[in-house]
């Protein structure tokens, strides 16, 4: 059986597939990316969309996708209320019932259980978040959505052995390489793809430092590099 598939969507959009078909989306934002090779009408059915917090370089096209997808939209309370207001999305296409969740909560849909962390960034409505999910087969990964580094990071990776950490490095307004490299050896994940970096030139427009501090912080994480609107197969 083939494993999960992870595709960027650019800055800090992902679409990961777990071995049994079952699609995650999270962050989308397509419309206006300036890296961006894929439309909302290119993205798959999904089982759900994961919004870390309301900036519109995370949360523009949610509302879009749900609609595409079929997903279930998934975020803080605060945020999720605003984007179904705004899009007229129905309370059953939001989880639990349109209320949304919090950090520490956990939603299992259709057999893939999303639990919400903190994150320490900013937010137009609500709270920043992470995201750990895990699919059914046991594949498990972390989207740390916009964020410092946080010592609680070390908790997360004891209580949820990860696969696959999706980390920003684009500094600015989240970590910088040092930082994501310090956190990758924190979580201890298999792999880790870095995220949040090139879209503007206000941010690092490379990963080659944090692969080096990686390698030297975090020897045993493996570092993939990817392209936008690539997919690996992890």
């Amino acid at each position: 059986m083939a494993g999960a598939r992870v595709k960027w969507l650019g800055h800090a959009g992902f679409v990961v597939t777990g071995a049994g078909g079952k699609v995650v989306v999270v962050d989308p934002w397509l419309e206006g990316n300036p890296v961006a090779r894929d439309r909302v009408e290119d993205l798959p059915a999904a089982t759900a969309v994961l919004v870390t917090h309301d900036h519109f370089d995370h949360a523009a096209d949610a509302a879009r996708v749900v609609e595409k997808t079929g997903a279930a939209l998934v975020g803080i309370p605060e945020t999720v209320r605003r984007i179904k207001q705004a899009a007229g999305i129905p309370d059953e296409r939001v989880v639990f019932g349109g209320f949304g969740m919090n950090v520490g909560g956990t939603a299992v849909i259709d057999g893939v259980a999303v639990t919400m962390t903190q994150a320490v960034h900013s937010s137009e409505t609500g709270a920043p978040a992470g995201y750990i999910v895990r699919f059914e087969d046991g594949f498990t990964f972390y989207h740390a959505g916009d964020t410092g580094i946080f010592a609680g990071m070390e908790l997360l990776g004891r209580l949820y052995p990860l696969d696959l950490a999706l980390l920003p490095i684009g500094g600015v307004f989240t970590m910088d390489a040092r930082q994501a490299a310090l956190a990758a050896a924190l979580l201890r994940p298999r792999k880790v793809i870095p995220m949040h970096f090139r879209t503007f030139p206000i941010l690092a427009q490379d990963a080659a430092e944090f692969v080096a501090l990686v390698q030297k912080e975090a020897p045993g994480v493996e570092v993939v590099v990817l392209e936008p609107g690539r997919e690996v197969e992890v």
